[in-house]
């Protein structure tokens, strides 16, 4: 599927192999998770198309704008509460604008359509994602340091 308006276009990665390189480079920029770690989940999601994992891009022209991916665990001990929203990063030029926003919301409904309807995430943000629907769940551990994190969640509707 593939999300256009007037300022830009998400795509599923799924679907935009030519995508791949550029994008596990634009994640590996941004997080530090070594580049071959996305290029090699994101190979996954085109080879399999549906399930997980998933990665999404916000662009304009060749411009990548923002991005996210689910994965099975985002480096948490709670295995359990899978799977999770990732790597969701906006470039700062490009924040207030709800593209952060759209995109959550079109992951949401992505992972509904194929069956997903519960989403979790980790993160230090205390405020963000509750304007998205998203509610806090509980405390994780983050797997290297066993330092606390807030754990959210996301159920679709219907």
């Amino acid at each position: 599927m593939e999300i256009q308006n007037r300022k830009y276009t998400i795509l599923d990665l799924r679907e935009h192999p030519l995508w791949i390189e550029r994008a596990a480079a634009w994640f590996y920029e941004k997080w530090g998770v070594p580049q071959e770690e996305y290029r090699a989940s994101i190979e996954a999601c085109v080879q399999q198309g549906k399930g997980i994992p998933q990665w999404y891009l916000v662009v304009r022209g060749q411009r990548i704008l923002g991005g996210a991916g689910v994965i099975e665990n985002d480096f948490h001990d709670r295995k359990d509460l899978a799977p999770n929203l990732c790597a969701l990063y906006v470039e700062e030029d490009c924040r207030r604008q709800g593209i952060a926003g759209e995109l959550l919301a079109h992951i949401c409904e992505d992972m509904k359509q194929m069956g997903i309807p519960i989403l979790y995430l980790i993160t230090d943000h205390t405020s963000f994602y509750e304007r998205y629907g998203w509610r806090f769940l509980c405390m994780a551990r983050e797997e290297d340091s066993g330092e606390p994190i807030r754990v959210y969640v996301h159920e679709a509707e219907g």
